[in-house]
């Protein structure tokens, strides 16, 4: 064998010997030597909840970190996580801490936040969400597995009695027995009224039996059908009616919409109380003839002379009578 190949067999063994203390080193360090690499981030909860160094650090259920320490700060704890330097986490995402299994250990979990948040700087602190506590858990199912015993053993007093008294199903037996009588009695009558009703007999069997009484309800309903259709046509129509008045169609639209309309409404309602206040102040031949009495006196003269022409006549011919009548007037 050649010094070469012995050379090379040398430092092969060299290389592998020194791969092995590397790993024998990361094994026993819990790979302590790789944590310089990344970057860091504080999450803050209220309870850590047994979370220790080392435990996992998963961003959708994947492994990108693990937890490099655990602190309290002030009337909380905090958890620095180690994250790879290949992943960016979105500044909207949450932090929480999960469990593997009942029994696993417990990790922090992170999901994805928005692609759209810038992701968060190196030592900045990562929202968190508040887990539910398995503990708390157990301890709740105990308090309602205790809730639950009290609840069966307080049927179970009632269903087999206590101090003496009897249970229920004695308690029902003893009412049966006593109203036997009262229950045989409403059964026979529930009976007779069955078979008045399968008879024909009463309102509720003719109802039930006489197919008259169903077609008049058929008559009845229909009716009730045409005068909802009609009221429906009615109201068709008064919808009709009021769109075209609301358009100003019509005698009453134009009444109601139309400007000019109403003016010469406005105008002759003015006239007619121009004229009432002149009748009223007697001004004008029909104000005189309503206010001045003197023209009443002077009619009532005219027709006294009249009488006493007519009178005075005798039998004097028509046309003197005539001519008498119009002296005595004028």
């Amino acid at each position: 064998m050649t010094t070469t190949q012995n050379t090379a067999r040398v430092g092969l063994f060299f290389l592998l010997g020194i791969a092995l203390i590397w790993v024998s080193y990361e094994t026993l360090s819990d790979g302590k030597a790789l944590k310089s690499r990344g970057y860091n981030l504080v999450a803050g909860f209220d309870n850590l909840k047994e979370l220790k160094q080392g435990d996992d650090v998963r961003l959708a259920g994947v492994k990108i970190g693990s937890v490099q320490a655990t602190r309290l700060a002030g009337r909380r704890a905090e958890a620095v996580l180690r994250i790879d330097p290949a992943v960016k986490i979105a500044g909207d995402a949450q932090a929480t801490i999960g469990s593997a299994g009942l029994l696993g250990t417990n990790y922090v979990a992170i999901n994805l936040g928005s692609a759209s948040v810038p992701p968060l700087a190196p030592g900045a602190e990562i929202r968190t969400i508040a887990s539910v506590d398995l503990n708390t858990i157990m301890i709740q199912l105990g308090e309602l597995g205790g809730k639950l015993e009290g609840a069966l053993g307080s049927m179970s007093e009632v269903l087999k009695g206590k101090d003496g008294q009897p249970s229920l199903f004695q308690r029902l037996d003893t009412l049966l027995t006593e109203n036997s009588q009262k229950v045989n009695t409403t059964m026979i009558n529930l009976q007779e009224i069955t078979d008045k009703v399968n008879r024909g007999e009463g309102t509720l069997g003719k109802f039930i039996n006489d197919p008259r009484l169903h077609d008049e309800l058929l008559a009845t309903v229909g009716d009730l059908r045409k005068a909802a259709s009609d009221a429906k046509s009615v109201v068709s129509n008064a919808q009709t009616l009021i769109e075209q008045v609301k358009s100003g169609k019509g005698t009453l639209g134009a009444l109601i919409y139309d400007e000019k309309t109403g003016n010469d409404i406005r105008t002759a309602t003015s006239n007619l109380k121009e004229v009432s206040d002149k009748l009223a102040k007697g001004e004008g031949t029909l104000g005189k003839l309503i206010n001045d009495d003197s023209l009443f006196r002077e009619a009532q003269s005219t027709l006294r002379k009249a009488d006493r022409a007519l009178d005075g006549m005798g039998d004097s011919g028509p046309i003197t009578a005539v001519g008498a009548v119009a002296g005595a007037l004028f």
